[in-house]
Parts: C-alpha cells; structure tokens; sequence
C-alpha cells in the first residue's frame, strides 16, 4: 500500500482495455510457449526493491535460457483498482506485485483470482524463510481473511513506517529530535512558533488517514488491533482510541502541525516536498528509505514513531500468481530467485527490509538500523497492519472521511461514516 497511483485517464483505458478482454484460465505453461514472463510490479527503479528486483530479472534470463521477461512498470493505485478486472481476462501477467490484506489479495483469493502456492511455499522452503508474523498477510483462509492456511502470495520483503528527520533543519531551528511522544508535541510547537510546518502530508492519499491510525494505535493494544483486522472482537469507531486519533488529527491540522492546504496533495508530492528539504519530518513508510538516500541533499536519520509500543507495518507486498498465468512454473521460479540470498541482501543494504538476507550482509548503518528497527517491532508484536486493510474499498473510505477531517467535519461524523463502511464490508 503505499504508492502514488497513475492518471485516471491512464486507469480508464486500462480498465477499458480490460473489459474488451474475453476471460480465460489455465494451470499450466502455455500462451507464449514458456519462452516469455509477464512481469507486473511498481517500484521505483531506485527503490531498494525495484533495484534488487532489477537484478532478479537479469538472474532469471541467465538461467533461462530463450526465456525474456516482459516488465511492465504499474502504479500502485492502477493495480488496485482495476486487478479484478486484469486478471479475470487475458491480459493478466504471470506474476504480479500486489498489495497485500483483507480488502486486496484476500478478496481476489476469495474470488478465485489467485494461484493457490501453498505447495510451493512447501516445495521451495520460503514457508521456512518466512517469519510466522510475516506469514500473516500471505496467507488467507476461504473467506479472505489474512491469517488462514492458505498461501497466495509471498512477500520477499518487509515494511513498517516511521519518522524520516531532517537533522539540518532540526539544528537551523534549534530543536532536539524527538524520542517520546510529548518531546514530538513540543518539537512542532517549537517549529510552529518559528514559522516552520512541521510535517509534511498528503490528503488525497494515504499519508494523511495513516497519521490517525498511529494516533489511535497510541492509545490502542494488540486485542484491539486484531479485532479490526481479523474480526476477532467488536469494532467501536467511538471508542477512546479511535476518538482520540481522529480528534488529535483535527487539532494537529488546526495548530498548524499539519498545513491544511495539503488536503488536495498526492503521496509523491508530500514525499518530494520532505525530500526537497521544506519540512522537518515525514511520517511514512520505509518504501521511501531509498529515495530519501539518494534524493535528500540534507543529513537525515529515521526512527519509530516516537513512544511508540505498535506502528503500521507488515510483510510487504505480495508477489502473486494470477489464476490465468500462462506460465506458472516460471513465475516460481523468479519467486524463488527474488528469495535468495543474492537479491535478499542487495535488497537490504539498498535500504529496504529483506524476509531472508544474512545479517553479517548488511553493512551500511542507516540500512542496518532501519532493518534493526523492524526486527524490534516484529519481536514485540508492533506490526499493527494498516487502516484500510479489512475490508474492500475501504482505502477510498478513509482517504474521502479524512480530508472531511482536515477540512473541518466533526470527529464523531467522520468515524460513524468509517463504521459504516466497515460493518456494510465485514465478510458475510
């Protein structure tokens, strides 16, 4: 989750191409005779995953002879919204990167849309390769809910947000970088009071709807999570958590710890504007550590959340197999390369957070404490997934319910829309 999407003109045609598409099955190898592989993801070629990805491919054509990969670079948003469409026709890839949760791989799992790997997972070890936390979001059970016994997807990274910090700010404006939650309130009140906007934000997108979730979470604790996300217990969008995430939300806007004006911006416009140097502090995922690194002309270092016991993570994104793949053997195959050691440890010293890479491999410092970071919160139970996972077209919900938010619509309205969308979604 977590990427700035294409144009909707670029979505319309995508989705109309896919309409004009008869549907179609398959198991086996076939279509292009075996000698192609359909590759769909959309990471950055900068990107730590999209670099190490990069040389999977390479890897693969070396060791399949007469076999190319067709890479097609997607967006984010573009995948999300029109997958169930794509893969219900020819047009679907043999392999895809997709996100991962109820709302998303759960629902095309539900839908028979995905390739069921549970038996490869087995076959090729990646079920020893992959922690039991991070196993959550991989596996989903028959009515789409993450958790199950069945593997549709295999994350061959990891991810968690947390505070990117421009220290040359911080120190131009005499502030100490925060380590709790109360130092955090004091720090923006400080840059607030000199002119300063403290955190840059993005409302059109998930930026924005993610602050209240780890405002929530503060108050928040694992039962509480997993009854959201797993349906394990009553969800009350009125009760203290959620009220105080909504509420402190509203109050950071109107402080000025958070412009207003950036209700109408984009995921990507709120990380360029960080890395351009115009704000102190991004609270984001780890899936801009790369670009931070080569980008940011500023000295800068990151950290959890400050205070805090959960964060929104999880395994990253899923590579899965379509139902309609035409060449299933070859799509695990680049699977299994992505999970070697090889593409594990140029994933992690590229900034991002590998599932099965050698500790002694990584060696650049910032790359190693974020990795270190992560281990902390998978150990402690900290991965708290993310807000617009449990149910199907809830990330539009939240994204639609907090510009309300930003815009001056009460906390109480906008959480009893939220509760609406997710009792009317809750698997029947």
């Amino acid at each position: 989750m977590s990427k700035a999407g294409r144009s909707a003109a670029v979505l319309a045609a995508l989705a109309a191409a896919a309409l004009s598409l008869t549907a179609c099955g398959g198991d086996g190898d076939g279509g292009s005779g075996g000698k192609e592989l359909k590759l769909w993801h959309y990471e950055a070629p900068d990107s730590a995953m999209g670099k190490a990805w990069n040389e999977a491919v390479k890897e693969f054509e070396a060791t399949h002879p007469g076999v190319k990969v067709k890479f097609e670079e997607k967006g984010f948003e573009q995948i999300q919204k029109t997958a169930p469409m794509v893969l219900n026709s020819k047009g679907a890839p043999d392999v895809m990167e997709y996100n991962k949760g109820n709302a998303t791989a759960g629902l095309l799992s539900k839908q028979g849309l995905l390739t069921d790997l549970t038996s490869e997972a087995t076959k090729r070890g990646w079920d020893k390769l992959i922690s039991p936390n991070v196993q959550v979001t991989a596996k989903y059970d028959a009515k789409g809910t993450m958790g199950g016994d069945k593997w549709f997807g295999i994350p061959n990274y990891a991810e968690y947000l947390q505070v990117y910090y421009n220290k040359d700010l911080f120190e131009k404006n005499d502030v100490e970088i925060p380590k709790t939650y109360d130092e955090l309130v004091a720090a923006m009140d400080e840059f607030v009071a000199k002119g300063v906007t403290p955190l840059t934000n993005a409302g059109a997108e998930y930026i924005a709807h993610q602050f209240v979730y780890q405002l929530a979470l503060d108050k928040a604790d694992q039962n509480w999570v997993s009854a959201f996300q797993r349906y394990t217990g009553k969800v009350d969008f009125h009760d203290a958590a959620w009220t105080a995430g909504a509420a402190t939300f509203a109050d950071w806007v109107k402080k000025g710890y958070i412009a207003k004006n950036t209700v109408s911006l984009k995921a990507e416009d709120a990380g360029v504007a960080f890395m351009s140097g115009k704000y102190p502090m991004m609270f984001s995922g780890s899936w801009w550590f790369g670009r931070v690194a080569a980008e940011a002309k500023f000295d800068w270092e990151t950290a959890v959340w400050p205070g805090a016991k959960m964060t929104l993570g999880s395994g990253g994104n899923l590579w899965v197999v379509p139902k309609g793949s035409e060449n299933k053997q070859l799509a695990y195959d680049f699977i299994d390369i992505t999970m070697k050691k090889k593409a594990q440890n140029l994933l992690g010293n590229a900034g991002g957070i590998p599932v099965a890479a050698a500790p002694s491999a990584i060696t650049e410092p910032k790359a190693k404490k974020l990795i270190d970071d992560f281990d902390g919160l998978a150990r402690s139970g900290g991965l708290a997934y993310y807000p617009d996972w449990p149910v199907a077209g809830f990330y539009d919900v939240w994204v639609s319910q907090v510009q309300k938010l930003m815009n001056g619509e009460s906390p109480g309205k906008v959480l009893g829309n939220v509760q609406k969308a997710y009792e009317d979604g809750l698997p029947k």
